[in-house]
């Protein structure tokens, strides 16, 4: 038997010497590598244990699988595939493919805490090998399905992050942003991967072939003339193609490192298997890529050497599930052509029709047939093993010969495409459908085909029927895309599901909407009539805060603190994003528990700030409702605050310590003992920063208003907590800006202190409009005072006169060039506060033209002189104390003064008092009588 094998291929030797030594100058190097891939071959066809390569989602390698499977009936099937997602997989018979199997992981142990999360996926689709050899396992009685390849924790283990180069895209793959969401970032284990990795032997067989990218070339020259061929010739040529990329890919030492690894891994994995089950090599099939088929590592065989050692996995702790998978998913991720693995199931379709061979598809799934593939397993009797001839010869000799099926098939897609441009909006008519026919065949004749390909029509279509615009959405190129097949999308059916997953359609169902399938839904909710919808809104609001953007989302409705939702409108897209709602089930058993992780996370991280930390405490206490955790978040608001030594959060802090205090007031007794401690903290930390922060470059004067703003609008509250208002007032003393805007912005802060009154801040302002030298920065002044708005709201009324005073007084050559700057400067720096100076400049300006030339601005009018007390009103007032002893001791207590009521005959106390002092006893009347 071995002297047949070896003289197997030896007249494919002396053709491939005598073809070496025509046409290179030495035949060393040619032969070598030609020579290289016949032992490879002969090496793989010799093996015990019967090695099928395939090539990913090629429908030749599920028909030559389906066809073997049906001959051979193995009771082994080794499988390239991540070996600890074997569990899964019992599970596609509940999902409608494509799916994938995926390794997920958000807490990582072992590795670079960045790489976090880590995820891999193995997309499945039903035109694969590997679905085939899957399915016949689990619905045949007695086979068993051995998952080889390295574990998920070892795909990262052996990766080199920025090292390790990427794998050439075809020029015609789609946008990996756009297309590659069902697969997000993971890393795309793919069985059967086979491409060169020599650029410039890719860009030959392109360029010789007539072709435009990889995906074309392989449906020809590979795809169309396998798909008929027999087991022999199907292996034989597999890998050939799969030993010729191997010695031809460029010598990266990590990549070759990492191939030569994984074989080693499965060869031992395999023997392992072999010895414990006390299994005969003969039954068992080896499912791999072409191009590890080919391999030369020493552990390579049934016989092969034991000494490679497989190293324990890290503690991270892995997560597996299937998500839904789509064709433009798996184009983007493996840089195949767009609409490649559309046609390849078109092809697949075409295939069973032509060679009548039955396919394994798994009970119960997406309509199978029941136990038909058994049937047809369980009458097959087994084929035996012949020793292999040599295929390869005449696979290479032969021409492809004209299929008239294609034709009529060509025939139908003219007619078709031009249907569907006529529905999108294109000019198309019969004639169109005719050209296109000719010009598919005269394209694939011009690139020495015997028939035009989905591709030549593709091109063809283009160009007979767009022309020079698109008058829809979609253009000619997408619609072939979609007569071909289109995007077919994945489902994971609802046993499949994780239990968050499904614990959540569980709490959705009152709604009563199919919220499975792909599209979008709109749900109404009537809390008001039916209040059992209310726990439906919560679900919702959480899945809003947890699911990318167009999962869940409100058209009416919203959630803020303290207030109970009445009636909302939802837009929901579960099916679409299907995947994202698994990988929460990675993360807990319930939306509530990943939303408290995430939260904690987010507090926790080194990263973290008093306004994000604040912010998880408002999230908490909105979708949560937990006062637990708002307090163990806000006490920890605390800490990092006073660790803080900048003051780029202010503003975000002020707005959001605003809102949770006005929630626990309305809502609570007392203020929880966190908030309290927060002001206390925040009032002593702002007041040592801020003479800082007005001289700070890096603070911006809307930081520095938002300090103000804490310290001004929490300092009752803290006041009453045992804070000091001295140090407020000497951390305004020590403040000296240059800048015009934060000059500004401490007078206000002065005036709100007492310490500069409104008629020397508008002898200031007036100052700064008369200098000359001053007006071109007058602008900024005004942004410091509108910015002054917050913490000085008093201001609003001043603000105006500043403005109008400009535009009152400053002459129109210098007034016009700076109207843009002062335009520009309110709508950057202070447009949430502009409407305050609107509402200001409404009430102070009158509301007719025709009062407009008699009126006179409130900040000219001249106040009354105060007029001395005459006697007859100081004796008016005097009868009032005198009516009110207690108000009048308390008036006098409060100015200093001390003193007894005097007896009836002597006169009280209180009009002795008032006549020393008659001014204040007219100040007092006429605060009464306005009482």
């Amino acid at each position: 038997m071995s002297g047949t094998h070896e003289g197997t291929f030896q007249g494919l030797r002396a053709q491939l010497q005598e073809a070496a030594a025509t046409f290179a100058d030495g035949p060393d190097a040619l032969e070598g590598i030609l020579l290289g891939i016949v032992d490879d071959v002969d090496r793989a066809v010799r093996e015990p244990l019967e090695i099928f390569p395939v090539c990913h989602h090629s429908p030749a390698s599920a028909i030559a699988m389906a066809r073997r499977l049906r001959e051979k009936q193995p009771k082994v099937v080794y499988l390239e595939l991540c070996e600890d997602m074997a569990p899964l997989l019992t599970e596609l018979r509940n999902c409608k493919l494509p799916v994938a199997v995926q390794s997920f992981a958000t807490e990582v142990d072992g590795f670079p805490a960045e790489w976090s999360p880590l995820s891999v996926v193995a997309p499945i689709t039903e035109a694969s090998a590997e679905y085939q050899a899957i399915a016949y396992a689990l619905d045949t009685p007695g086979v068993e399905l051995v998952l080889v390849d390295r574990s998920s924790d070892h795909v990262f283990q052996w990766d080199a992050r920025g090292t390790e180069s990427a794998e050439p895209a075809d020029p015609a793959a789609p946008p990996a942003e756009e297309e590659a969401a069902l697969h997000g970032d993971a890393v795309g284990v793919e069985i059967g991967d086979l491409r060169p990795r020599f650029a410039e032997l890719e860009e030959y067989l392109l360029r010789h072939g007539k072709v435009r990218h990889w995906s074309e070339w392989w449906h020809q020259y590979v795809e169309l003339p396998l798909g008929d061929s027999d087991h022999d010739t199907y292996r034989q040529v597999m890998l050939l193609i799969g030993s010729l990329f191997r010695r031809l890919a460029p010598g990266d030492p990590h990549r070759v490192r990492v191939d030569e690894d994984r074989e080693r891994y499965m060869w031992t994995r395999m023997r392992e298997h072999l010895a414990a089950a006390d299994a005969d090599p003969a039954d068992c099939l080896y499912v791999c890529g072409a191009f590890h088929a080919a391999s030369r590592v020493a552990e390579f065989g049934v016989h092969g050497t034991d000494t490679f050692e497989i190293g324990p996995p890290t503690a991270t702790t892995w997560q597996h599930g299937l998500i839904p998978s789509s064709h433009a998913a798996i184009e983007a991720q493996f840089g195949l052509a767009a609409g490649s693995v559309s046609i390849a199931a078109t092809v697949w379709a075409k295939n069973l029709g032509r060679t009548r061979v039955e396919p394994f598809r798994l009970v119960g799934q997406a309509g199978a047939k029941k136990s038909r593939a058994k049937k047809a397993v369980a009458a097959a009797e087994a084929v035996p093993a012949l020793p292999p001839s040599d295929k390869l010869t005449g696979f290479l000799r032969q021409t492809p010969a004209l299929d008239r099926l294609d034709e009529a098939e060509l025939l139908g897609w003219s007619v078709e495409i031009v249907r569907a441009a006529r529905r999108n909006g294109y000019l198309a008519s019969t004639a169109d459908a005719i050209a296109v026919f000719e010009t598919s065949i005269l394209l694939a004749g011009m690139r020495d085909r015997t028939r035009p390909t989905p591709y030549d029509f593709q091109d063809a279509a283009v160009t007979c029927i767009e022309k020079d615009t698109v008058p829809g959405r979609r253009d000619v190129r997408r619609l072939v895309d979609i007569m071909m097949g289109g995007d077919r999308v994945g489902q994971v059916g609802y046993d499949a599901l994780p239990p968050l997953a499904r614990d959540v359609h569980d709490r959705l169902a009152p709604l009563g909407l199919k919220l499975q399938q792909s599209g979008v839904r709109r749900a109404l909710l009537d809390i008001a009539s039916q209040p059992e919808l209310e726990r439906c809104s919560d679900v919702l609001w959480m899945l809003r805060y947890l699911m990318p953007q167009g999962a869940a989302r409100p058209i009416m409705g919203e959630r803020k603190l303290g207030e109970r939702p009445i009636q909302e409108s939802w837009d929901l897209a579960l099916g679409t994003h299907q995947r994202a709602l698994i990988e929460l089930g990675y993360e807990g058993v319930s939306i509530e528990q990943v939303l408290e992780q995430r939260l904690r996370r987010l507090a926790y991280d080194r990263r973290a700030t008093a306004a994000s930390v604040l912010e998880a405490v408002e999230d908490a206490t909105l979708y949560l409702r937990s006062r637990r955790l708002a307090d163990e978040l806000g006490t920890h608001a605390l800490e990092v605050l006073s660790a803080e030594r900048s003051v780029d959060g202010a503003p975000e802090v002020l707005r959001r310590v605003r809102r949770l205090l006005a929630y626990y007031r309305t809502s609570e007794a007392v203020l929880p003992p966190w908030i309290e401690s927060f002001v206390k903290t925040g009032y002593a930390h702002y007041c040592t920063l801020l003479p800082t922060a007005f001289t700070d470059d890096d603070a911006t004067v809307r930081q520095v208003a938002a300090m103000l703003g804490f310290l001004f609008s929490m300092e009752s509250l803290a006041l009453s907590l045992g804070c000091d208002r001295t140090q407020l007032e000497l951390a305004v003393v020590q403040s000296h800006p240059e800048e015009p805007s934060r000059t500004a912005l401490l007078w206000a802060a002065q005036v709100h202190l007492g310490r500069l009154s409104r008629a020397d801040l508008r002898a200031r302002c007036d100052e700064l409009l008369g200098n000359p030298l001053v007006v071109p920065a007058y602008p900024r002044y005004l942004s410091g005072f509108v910015h002054a708005l917050d913490p000085v709201p008093g201001l609003t009324d001043f603000v105006v006169e500043a403005v109008s005073n400009a535009f009152g007084r400053l002459p129109d050559p210098v007034l016009l060039p700076w109207l843009p700057t002062l335009i520009t400067t309110l709508r950057s720096g202070g447009s949430e506060l502009a409407p305050l100076l609107i509402r200001e400049a409404g009430r102070t300006f009158p509301g007719r033209l025709a009062v407009l030339d008699t009126w006179v601005p409130p900040w000219r009018a001249q106040p009354e002189a105060v007029r001395p007390a005459r006697p007859a009103e100081a004796g008016h007032g005097c009868a009032l104390l005198a009516a009110h002893p207690a108000t009048c001791d308390a008036v006098a207590s409060l100015l200093g003064c001390e003193g007894t009521w005097e007896t009836a005959d002597s006169g009280p106390a209180g009009v002795a008092l008032a006549g020393r002092h008659p001014d204040t006893a007219v100040a007092l009347e006429a605060l009464l009588a306005g009482a």
